[in-house]
Formats: C-alpha cells, structure tokens, sequence
C-alpha cells in the first residue's frame, strides 16, 4: 500500500511547513489527487489518520480534491478527457496519449493554529 508512504510524505511537508512558519496545530489538511496518480481516497484516508496520530496533525480533518485526468495524443495532437492511464484517442484511435494532467498529488491548503 503505497499511500502509507504518501502519508508519510503529507506528515514531513506538515512538519517542515509549521518549523518555518511557526504553528504548533493542524486542524484540516486539503489533498489534491489526480484521477491518474494511483492513489486510491479511501486508503489514503485511513492511512493519513494512522500516520497523523501522535503529531500536530493528530485529529486533523482530511479533504481530499479528486482532479480529473487529461492527455494530448501524440499521433493527432487531440486534447482529451482521461479515466485510466492507458487507452485509445477518442478522435483517432490512437494508443499514443501522453498524460499532461491528473498524475499528481499535492498539498494543497494546511489550516492551522
């Protein structure tokens, strides 16, 4: 499970973030996750509360912004639309897509006390 990892990584941003702007709680955390990035919500959900407690986070909500995924075809040059990682352009049936959106997961906004 590798959003474990990724909570942890959420936890070390939080911990660096409140060392350079000095606050001592995390009430909420807001998470975007592209539709593409593999990170499943629900799993990230029970593994931010697992990797949050005993922290400045311990208690802190999570909300989770799903980004949906887009890609350019590389055959026609195509912007589209794009539910999984691999699949055919829906203006020339090509399977050369390129992702361009919907692959990351960031943080997006910490509030704190």
């Amino acid at each position: 499970m590798h959003e474990m990892s990724l909570a942890e990584n959420v936890l070390q941003i939080i911990e660096e973030s409140a060392r350079s702007q000095n606050f001592r709680r995390v009430r909420g955390v807001v998470l975007e996750i592209g539709q593409l990035s593999a990170v499943e919500p629900d799993a990230m959900r029970f593994c931010f509360d697992s990797v949050m407690r005993g922290t400045l986070a311990e208690g802190a909500v999570l909300q989770i912004i799903e980004t949906p995924g887009a890609g350019r075809c590389l055959a026609c040059g195509a912007t589209v639309a794009m539910q999984e990682q691999y699949g055919l352009c829906p203006s020339c049936g090509s399977p050369r897509l390129q992702i361009t959106a919907g692959n990351q997961m960031r943080v997006k906004d910490l509030s704190v006390e």
